[in-house]
């Protein structure tokens, strides 16, 4: 049995015709009629009762029309999921976002994939550093990172996004927070708080080489998230360095103030498995890379 035959089937049995129905399907009377015999023949059983005015129904014939009906319908919505799938519109997705991503980048481009990729289910994970998106790439249980480069694996693949400078966060009472820039010199007597250092942060090495180049070593207090690093430096704890999209991050007690002179920049990147050829993944890519070169 083949699926034209039960599309000729069901034209013949919705119009109750053969001519009308020859003329739906855009086909000669004749193998009309000889291709519902056929399926007659395979069946084993008569469906049509067939007159020289009209062709009706038999018993066996309403019930294979439902069935018919059903399995055409299965048909199309199998092959119209498998083309949505090949253009990358259905599917799900696993996102990480770096820390400093995460406040400023998530809720945009959830906003965005949702509303461009409406079949593409998304699991969104903030607050991962990029050692920790990089373990979660290779091993599959994240499709998209969005990291802070330099990554080291040759199974992965980064397109740079954009670079943005470090900034300083300070406490609303700090003396620095009355100026409209800060010089990183100036913080030389500080505590930074900083990201964890045997994670390989990205971040926390552009700050110590900022400091250097200042003519200093920071001390430092080390933590594992961007909230509670800005929730420290809020509570008097100390100042930091973060990159310029943290300001995002609006707490209670901490303030934000770009930095003078030769300002060190940080790079943000999309990640993905080398050779990645998943549609939903394709499209979510180059969706992310669009947005993130707009201006919030």
């Amino acid at each position: 049995m083949e699926l034209r035959h039960l599309r000729y089937y069901v034209a013949v049995a919705e119009e109750c015709h053969f001519g009308r129905a020859a003329a739906r399907l855009h086909i000669a009377q004749p193998p009309l009629s000889q291709q519902v015999k056929q399926l007659e023949a395979e069946l084993g059983v008569q469906l049509l009762v067939r007159s020289t005015r009209r062709v009706e129904l038999t018993a066996a014939g309403e019930a294979f029309l439902d069935r018919a009906r059903a399995l055409l319908a299965g048909v199309e919505a199998a092959a119209d999921e498998a083309r949505r799938v090949a253009a990358g519109e259905l599917g799900h997705l696993a996102i990480g976002f770096t820390g400093t991503a995460t406040y400023e980048l998530l809720p945009t481009l959830s906003r965005a994939l949702r509303h461009e990729l409406p079949g593409v289910g998304l699991d969104l994970r903030g607050e991962m550093l990029t050692p920790s998106q990089t373990e979660a790439l290779l091993d599959g249980r994240l499709d998209i990172g969005l990291l802070r480069p330099p990554v080291g694996d040759a199974d992965l693949t980064t397109r740079i996004l954009r670079e943005e400078p470090l900034i300083a966060v300070l406490p609303e009472s700090h003396p620095l927070a009355g100026g409209t820039h800060v010089d990183v010199a100036d913080l030389r007597n500080e505590t930074l708080v900083g990201y964890p250092s045997r994670h390989r942060s990205v971040i926390h090495d552009a700050v110590v080489e900022a400091c250097r180049g200042a003519g200093f070593t920071p001390r430092a207090t080390e933590v594992a998230e961007t909230s509670t690093l800005v929730s420290f430096v809020a509570a008097g704890l100390g100042v930091a360095l973060v990159p310029r999209s943290v300001q995002h991050l609006r707490i209670t007690g901490a303030t934000y103030r770009p930095l003078t002179g030769s300002i060190p920049t940080v790079a943000l990147a999309v990640a993905t498995r080398r050779n990645e050829a998943d549609p939903a993944v394709l499209r979510a890519v180059e969706i992310i890379s669009r947005l993130v070169n707009q201006d919030f």
